[in-house]
Protein backbone atom coordinates (compact mmCIF):
# COMPACT_ATOMS: atom_id res chain seq x y z
CA UNK A 1 0.00 0.00 0.00
CA UNK A 2 1.22 3.49 -1.08
CA UNK A 3 0.28 6.24 1.57
CA UNK A 4 0.00 10.11 0.83
CA UNK A 5 1.26 12.38 3.59
CA UNK A 6 0.27 16.00 3.59
CA UNK A 7 1.44 19.00 5.50
CA UNK A 8 -0.26 21.99 5.84
CA UNK A 9 0.38 25.61 7.55
CA UNK A 10 -2.00 25.89 10.79
CA UNK A 11 -1.32 28.36 13.05
CA UNK A 12 -0.25 25.74 15.75
CA UNK A 13 2.80 24.94 13.24
CA UNK A 14 3.07 22.34 10.67
CA UNK A 15 0.37 19.67 10.66
CA UNK A 16 0.99 16.16 8.56
CA UNK A 17 -1.37 13.85 7.66
CA UNK A 18 -0.77 10.63 6.36
CA UNK A 19 -3.48 8.89 4.79
CA UNK A 20 -3.85 5.17 3.51
CA UNK A 21 -5.27 5.07 -0.08
CA UNK A 22 -8.89 4.90 0.74
CA UNK A 23 -8.24 8.37 2.39
CA UNK A 24 -8.24 7.31 6.00
CA UNK A 25 -5.98 8.59 8.39
CA UNK A 26 -3.66 6.89 9.69
CA UNK A 27 -1.76 9.49 11.58
CA UNK A 28 -1.66 13.44 11.88
CA UNK A 29 0.56 15.61 14.50
CA UNK A 30 1.77 19.30 14.73
CA UNK A 31 5.00 18.38 13.10
CA UNK A 32 7.36 18.48 9.29
CA UNK A 33 8.83 15.42 10.46
CA UNK A 34 7.91 12.58 8.26
CA UNK A 35 9.07 9.96 9.38
CA UNK A 36 8.03 10.94 12.89
CA UNK A 37 4.46 10.43 11.75
CA UNK A 38 4.56 7.28 9.95
CA UNK A 39 6.03 5.82 13.19
CA UNK A 40 2.84 6.68 15.00
CA UNK A 41 1.43 4.17 12.87
CA UNK A 42 0.79 0.76 14.13
CA UNK A 43 3.49 -1.86 12.55
CA UNK A 44 0.17 -3.52 11.36
CA UNK A 45 -0.63 -0.70 9.37
CA UNK A 46 2.56 1.15 8.44
CA UNK A 47 2.45 2.17 4.79
CA UNK A 48 5.11 -0.04 2.90
CA UNK A 49 5.46 3.51 0.31
CA UNK A 50 4.90 7.35 1.42
CA UNK A 51 4.39 9.73 -1.38
CA UNK A 52 3.89 13.21 -1.09
CA UNK A 53 0.19 13.92 -2.30
CA UNK A 54 -3.37 15.63 -1.43
CA UNK A 55 -5.12 14.09 1.45
CA UNK A 56 -8.86 14.91 1.53
CA UNK A 57 -8.68 15.35 5.58
CA UNK A 58 -6.28 18.47 5.09
CA UNK A 59 -9.35 20.30 3.59
CA UNK A 60 -11.13 19.53 6.84
CA UNK A 61 -8.19 20.44 9.24
CA UNK A 62 -8.27 23.93 6.78
CA UNK A 63 -11.98 24.20 7.69
CA UNK A 64 -11.56 23.36 10.81
CA UNK A 65 -8.92 26.01 11.64
CA UNK A 66 -11.16 28.74 9.41
CA UNK A 67 -13.89 27.94 12.24
CA UNK A 68 -15.93 24.90 11.66
CA UNK A 69 -14.65 22.99 14.73
CA UNK A 70 -17.31 19.68 13.32
CA UNK A 71 -15.30 19.45 9.63
CA UNK A 72 -13.11 16.94 11.45
CA UNK A 73 -15.71 14.86 12.56
CA UNK A 74 -16.83 13.04 9.51
CA UNK A 75 -13.32 12.18 8.52
CA UNK A 76 -12.06 8.47 7.60
CA UNK A 77 -9.46 7.61 10.31
CA UNK A 78 -8.00 3.75 10.70
CA UNK A 79 -6.01 2.58 13.95
CA UNK A 80 -4.97 -0.55 14.64
CA UNK A 81 -5.46 -1.54 19.16
CA UNK A 82 -7.36 -3.78 21.67
CA UNK A 83 -11.15 -4.01 21.71
CA UNK A 84 -10.68 -0.98 24.60
CA UNK A 85 -8.77 0.82 22.16
CA UNK A 86 -10.90 1.33 19.51
CA UNK A 87 -13.96 1.85 22.11
CA UNK A 88 -11.99 4.84 23.23
CA UNK A 89 -11.14 6.27 20.07
CA UNK A 90 -14.79 6.11 19.15
CA UNK A 91 -15.67 7.72 22.28
CA UNK A 92 -12.78 10.43 21.77
CA UNK A 93 -14.72 11.18 18.35
CA UNK A 94 -18.44 11.58 20.42
CA UNK A 95 -17.06 14.80 23.10
CA UNK A 96 -17.83 17.77 21.68
CA UNK A 97 -15.50 20.42 20.74
CA UNK A 98 -16.05 23.28 23.78
CA UNK A 99 -17.20 20.27 26.26
CA UNK A 100 -13.89 18.40 27.17
CA UNK A 101 -14.01 15.45 29.39
CA UNK A 102 -11.79 14.62 32.45
CA UNK A 103 -9.84 11.19 32.31
CA UNK A 104 -12.23 9.97 34.98
CA UNK A 105 -15.01 11.23 33.39
CA UNK A 106 -13.81 9.86 29.78
CA UNK A 107 -13.34 5.83 31.86
CA UNK A 108 -16.90 6.09 32.83
CA UNK A 109 -17.49 7.02 28.92
CA UNK A 110 -15.74 3.95 28.06
CA UNK A 111 -17.94 1.59 30.88
CA UNK A 112 -14.88 1.41 33.40
CA UNK A 113 -15.23 4.22 35.76
CA UNK A 114 -12.10 2.99 37.79
CA UNK A 115 -10.01 2.66 34.47
CA UNK A 116 -8.59 6.04 34.73
CA UNK A 117 -4.89 5.32 33.50
CA UNK A 118 -6.60 2.67 30.82
CA UNK A 119 -8.67 5.80 29.62
CA UNK A 120 -5.19 7.86 29.54
CA UNK A 121 -3.90 5.38 27.71
CA UNK A 122 -6.31 5.27 25.03
CA UNK A 123 -5.54 8.77 24.59
CA UNK A 124 -1.78 8.31 24.81
CA UNK A 125 -1.85 6.23 21.31
CA UNK A 126 -4.23 7.87 19.64
CA UNK A 127 -1.97 8.40 16.01
CA UNK A 128 -4.53 10.37 14.23
CA UNK A 129 -4.63 13.87 16.07
CA UNK A 130 -7.21 16.42 15.51
CA UNK A 131 -9.35 13.89 13.64
CA UNK A 132 -9.87 11.74 16.80
CA UNK A 133 -9.78 14.54 18.99
CA UNK A 134 -7.94 13.35 22.15
CA UNK A 135 -6.58 16.83 23.21
CA UNK A 136 -10.62 16.95 24.29
CA UNK A 137 -9.43 15.15 27.46
CA UNK A 138 -7.86 16.89 30.61
CA UNK A 139 -6.62 16.32 33.89
CA UNK A 140 -9.60 15.49 37.26
CA UNK A 141 -8.45 19.30 38.39
CA UNK A 142 -8.71 20.63 34.86
CA UNK A 143 -5.72 20.61 34.06
CA UNK A 144 -4.34 19.98 30.82
CA UNK A 145 -2.53 16.61 31.48
CA UNK A 146 -0.24 15.70 28.42
CA UNK A 147 -0.33 15.73 24.89
CA UNK A 148 2.10 14.17 22.22
CA UNK A 149 2.54 17.77 20.37
CA UNK A 150 2.88 19.90 23.40
CA UNK A 151 0.64 21.61 25.77
CA UNK A 152 0.85 24.80 23.86
CA UNK A 153 -0.99 23.11 20.89
CA UNK A 154 -3.46 21.55 22.76
CA UNK A 155 -4.30 24.75 24.76
CA UNK A 156 -4.51 26.38 21.60
CA UNK A 157 -7.40 23.55 20.11
CA UNK A 158 -9.24 23.64 23.16
CA UNK A 159 -9.76 27.28 22.86
CA UNK A 160 -10.18 27.59 19.35
CA UNK A 161 -12.86 24.93 20.15
CA UNK A 162 -14.42 26.71 23.30
CA UNK A 163 -14.76 29.94 21.27
CA UNK A 164 -16.95 27.93 18.42
CA UNK A 165 -18.71 25.36 20.24
CA UNK A 166 -22.21 24.77 19.15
Amino acid sequence: MTALIQTIDTPDGALTILADDAQRVLASGWSDDHAAIVGRVHPSLRPAEVAEGETDAADAARAYYAGDVRAIDTVAVRQHGTGMQQTGWAALRRIAPGRPLTYAEFAIELGSPRAVRAAAAVCARNAPALFVPCHRVLRSDGTLGGFAWGLDVKRSLLEREAAFAV
